[in-house]
């Protein structure tokens, strides 16, 4: 299993656009065929941060939705509210204590 984070810097007076675009592709994103979940968090402290947690069946789903239309739809929607350089780390899991 792979597991992406994404933090994504937005300019604060975009949040809610990204937020009200967000719930439109949730549901997608989250049924796309290799994801396990997606999970969207929101700094407390610099409300302009979120990140994006997600889990894939391996790197070839992820690279899947990477070159889908969804994803091509979303992230030029979004990109325009970004105040910084997106970063993204693909990781294994090592220890899941929420599965029990």
């Amino acid at each position: 299993m792979l597991v992406r984070i994404v933090k994504l810097t937005l300019a604060e007076k975009h949040l809610n656009d990204f937020l009200n675009h967000f719930d439109t592709v949730k549901h997608k994103i989250n049924a796309f065929e290799g994801c396990y979940g997606v999970e969207l968090l929101v700094d407390k402290k610099n409300k302009g941060v979120v990140f994006t947690y997600s889990k894939w069946v391996n790197e070839e789903a992820l690279d899947h939705y990477r070159s889908s239309e969804l994803f091509q739809v979303v992230w030029q929607t979004v990109k325009q509210w970004f105040s910084d350089k997106p970063q993204a780390w693909s990781s294994d899991s090592y220890f899941n204590g929420f599965e029990n």
